[in-house]
């Protein structure tokens, strides 16, 4: 019974794939992705201010919430 219920699954997944002409993207390697690049060549006014305030939040987050000798003593 096992073995049929994963020859049906793979069929099914099979046939969802099968003539499917979707254009979808081409994959790209992650350094690509991850890139420290400009946003475009020519960027509206407040879209660097923006991204550079963002990424001025996430390092805040990544900060710690209590110094580490505020600690309290168990």
């Amino acid at each position: 019974m096992p073995r049929l219920a994963c020859l049906a699954l793979i069929l099914a997944l099979a046939a969802c794939s099968a003539g499917s002409d979707a254009d979808y993207p081409s994959l790209l390697p992650t350094s690509t992705l991850l890139g420290d690049a400009a946003l475009t060549p020519d960027p509206p006014p407040g879209l660097e201010a923006r991204a550079a305030d963002l990424r001025a939040r996430a390092d805040a987050l990544r900060a710690p919430v209590v110094p580490e000798g505020e600690l309290p003593a168990n």
